[in-house]
């Protein structure tokens, strides 16, 4: 692997709990001294490539968001709210003002309609302008912005405490042998800007000495589960495997998964899922086989506007040809192949929706709770009205 660019620092948005070769990093930050840029990593060269992006205007942002060098919803609101803070300056610079503002704005929510978080990053953007003078803009849109990413790493590091009981208690019961977890895409520290939601509670067991094994999906047809979860899991030293994705259901057959653990996108009141496309395959599996299906989550990435997920979640269509080529390395270099005929015509949904009755419980960050608006409301009772 290789580092482009920059040296790789520690002193960003606070203390990391995500491992790179034994130091600790997060995802998205800024340098001190350096307010005009946002510093991310380009996720579509891992693992072959460790290369940090230069985010300098609203535009380029935008476009990391789009074209997935950011992935995962709390990491894409963290990137959303750092977009807003570039508008905010680039607006202050030619005295454009609220105008530019919200057509900014605009072009950040087209980027990515299934993750949630982007839209209340934003949206919490603006109400700090909205409630602020004008000449105080930049600094309350990038205190908005910090606030954001620095909350998330709370909340991903909550769920992995409250996480961290299921796995301790399936442990107690198994004895010496490991805990066989099952996760799907990449809800890890790369999908975040630290800890992870699904596996926040896998980082915090193995931290404590629980002996874990992970079944990493490979996630078709960006691979975030052989390219990124993968990479994480094994710079943090936990044991896993990674697997096709049709594997899972022939595990769990067998007796060899203990759990699943999944993060979401966008999860409605009534406790439906939206997370990445196989997702809801891994929850019929699950349920036939009797083994519980989790969904790792930070109050953010929960919609109160919205309870029929199947029906009223919108599902990302992407490219074609993130299913028609797929990226691999050879003789030490990254390499673009195309895997299915010229005249083959492809669909490609990024997302689907696993009904609540096939979830097992939610890990929030405020705790555990039912799938369901009940449970979801124990928790966060401020929503009743929403």
């Amino acid at each position: 692997m290789h580092v482009l660019g920059f040296e790789l620092k520690k002193t960003w948005i606070g203390i990391g709990g995500m491992k790179i070769q034994g130091t600790h990093y997060q995802t998205i930050w800024m340098e001190e001294g350096k307010p005009e840029v946002v510093y991310t990593f380009d996720q579509r060269l891992l693992p072959f490539e460790i290369r940090i992006t230069a985010l300098r205007d609203s535009e380029s942002a935008a476009r990391a968001i789009e074209e997935m060098l950011v992935r995962g919803a709390p990491l894409i609101g963290a990137t959303a709210g750092y977009a807003m803070y570039l508008a905010v300056r680039e607006a202050a610079a030619d005295a454009s003002g609220w105008p530019y503002i919200l057509a900014r704005a605009a072009r950040v929510r087209q980027t990515r309609p299934t993750a949630v978080d982007l839209f209340h990053a934003v949206d919490r953007v603006l109400d700090a302008l909205d409630q602020s003078p004008p000449d105080t803009y930049v600094a309350v849109a990038r205190a908005t912005a910090d606030a954001i990413a620095s909350e998330s790493v709370a909340q991903c590091q909550a769920i992995g405490t409250h996480g961290l009981e299921l796995i301790r208690r399936c442990s107690e019961e198994k004895g010496a042998a490991p805990v066989q977890i099952l996760t799907h895409c990449n809800a890890g520290w790369l999908a975040c800007v630290d800890y992870g939601t699904a596996t926040a509670p896998i980082y915090a067991a193995h931290d404590a000495g629980i002996p874990v094994h992970v079944w990493v999906d490979e996630t078709r047809p960006r691979n975030q589960g052989s390219k990124l979860t993968a990479f994480e899991l094994a710079a943090h030293g936990v044991p896993h495997t990674v697997i096709a994705d049709n594997t899972g259901g022939h595990l769990m057959q067998h007796g060899m998964v203990d759990m699943v653990i999944v993060g979401t996108d966008r999860t409605t009141r009534q406790g439906d899922v939206a997370n990445k496309i196989g997702t809801y395959l891994k929850a019929l599996a699950a349920r036939d086989n009797g083994i519980p299906f989790y969904v790792a989550l930070p109050g953010t990435t929960l919609d109160f506007s919205l309870r029929d997920g199947v029906r009223d979640i919108p599902i990302e269509e992407r490219d074609a040809d993130e299913v028609a080529y797929i990226w691999g390395e050879a003789a030490g270099v990254a390499t673009r192949v195309r895997i299915l005929p010229e005249a083959s015509p492809v669909a490609n949904y990024g997302f689907d929706v696993t009904p609540a009755r096939l979830v097992s419980a939610l890990i929030t960050d405020r705790g555990i709770c039912e799938a369901s608006e009940d449970g979801i409301l124990g928790l966060f009772p401020e929503k009743k009205e929403v």
